[in-house]
């Protein structure tokens, strides 16, 4: 990729000003692909992770605030520029996961300008992401998680955290023996492999418990 130019996702539900801005940065080399909430930015970045997220901060579904802890949580190298109409006299509000603010009241120019800036510092990031990024992210280990009892209906039942979108969910049980469960985030529908902590049997304790006093008479 020439230097300067950089594959950015667009997050706003207004399709508008997605296509407008769209269209703007494809014409300047960027490649450019947009979401309309939160969630559908998530597969967009699972299916290919940019180097630069714009992302409006008030959307239905999942919000841009969380959108972006996410994102700042899980890619800590990707840029990210957050934007709504709400005035940011100081740079970026606080509590808002982002290197750059862009007020939808302004100059658009402003905003290119960010862009710019940020495409000419992308080579450099890239990598040091590279040299000490994660590089085995693929290989994520399934949640642990212990049993929460039976839910209405009877069914024993486990309570995840998906990785992907940090929301939590409950998750019925359907009797297997196998060790590795896999299912789907009712928010985000990323598959979620989960595991069942299994409750320690007493005489396990107890025999913890002795091998312990022994350790200490030693």
């Amino acid at each position: 990729m020439a230097t300067g130019k950089i594959n950015l996702l667009v997050v706003d539900d207004d399709e508008l000003l997605c296509e407008t801005l769209s269209e703007i940065c494809a014409h300047r080399g960027h490649g450019v692909r947009t979401a309309m909430d939160g969630f559908s930015a998530l597969g967009e970045i699972r299916h290919r992770r940019p180097q630069l997220l714009i992302s409006d901060l008030h959307m239905p579904g999942m919000s841009g605030y969380e959108l972006l802890s996410v994102v700042r949580r899980r890619f800590p190298a990707m840029r990210v520029i957050a934007m709504s109409s709400m005035q940011g006299d100081d740079g970026v509000p606080a509590g808002i996961a982002a290197d750059h603010y862009y007020e939808k009241n302004g100059s658009f120019t402003v905003l290119l300008e960010m862009i710019d800036t940020i495409a000419k510092t992308s080579a450099r990031r890239e990598r040091e992401s590279r040299r000490y990024g994660n590089r085995h992210a693929t290989l994520q280990a399934p949640l642990w998680v212990a049993r929460n009892g039976h839910n209405p209906s009877g069914e024993s039942y486990v309570t995840l955290t998906c990785p992907e979108c940090l929301r939590t969910f409950p998750q019925a049980l359907d009797g297997s023996s196998r060790q590795i469960h896999r299912t789907g985030c009712v928010h985000c529908h990323n598959e979620v492999d989960f595991a069942i902590v299994q409750p320690q049997h007493p005489v396990d304790l107890q025999a913890r418990a002795t091998s312990a006093r022994g350790l200490a008479q030693a």
